[in-house]
């Protein structure tokens, strides 16, 4: 089984900088695509950023030139860099990881880990 752990969540003023950081965990031989997603109150879920196994990242347009998305692939581990946050950042930050391999041929579904808050706030 493949588990995803975030942590570095936290209340932080308007301008502040959080990282975030996503560990996959289990039998694992390769992840092509990681990323965070959020959802605030009230809100569907979106997209936020992701980046592939070779380095290509996409971003939501509202958080570019403040968040940087990177990855370390030995450790299976994603992280979100987020500067200058605002209020309307506020959500609940979910990682993902999908295409999943825990053996050469062996895909298994996306995975999604626990989701961990974020308040920007003073």
């Amino acid at each position: 089984q493949v588990q995803l752990v975030e942590s570095g969540g936290g209340l932080v003023q308007p301008g502040g900088s959080l990282r975030l950081s996503c560990a996959a965990s289990g039998t694992i031989f390769s992840i092509n695509l990681m990323g965070w997603y959020r959802q605030a109150p009230g809100k569907e879920r979106e997209l936020v950023a992701t980046i592939t196994s070779g380095g290509s990242t996409n971003y939501l347009d509202s958080i570019k030139g403040r968040f940087t998305i990177s990855r370390d692939n030995p450790k299976n581990t994603v992280y979100l860099q987020m500067n200058s946050l605002k209020p309307e950042d506020t959500a609940v930050y979910y990682c993902n990881a999908d295409g999943v391999y825990r053996t050469m041929y062996w895909r298994i579904p996306e995975v999604w880990g626990q989701g961990t808050l974020v308040t920007v706030s003073s």
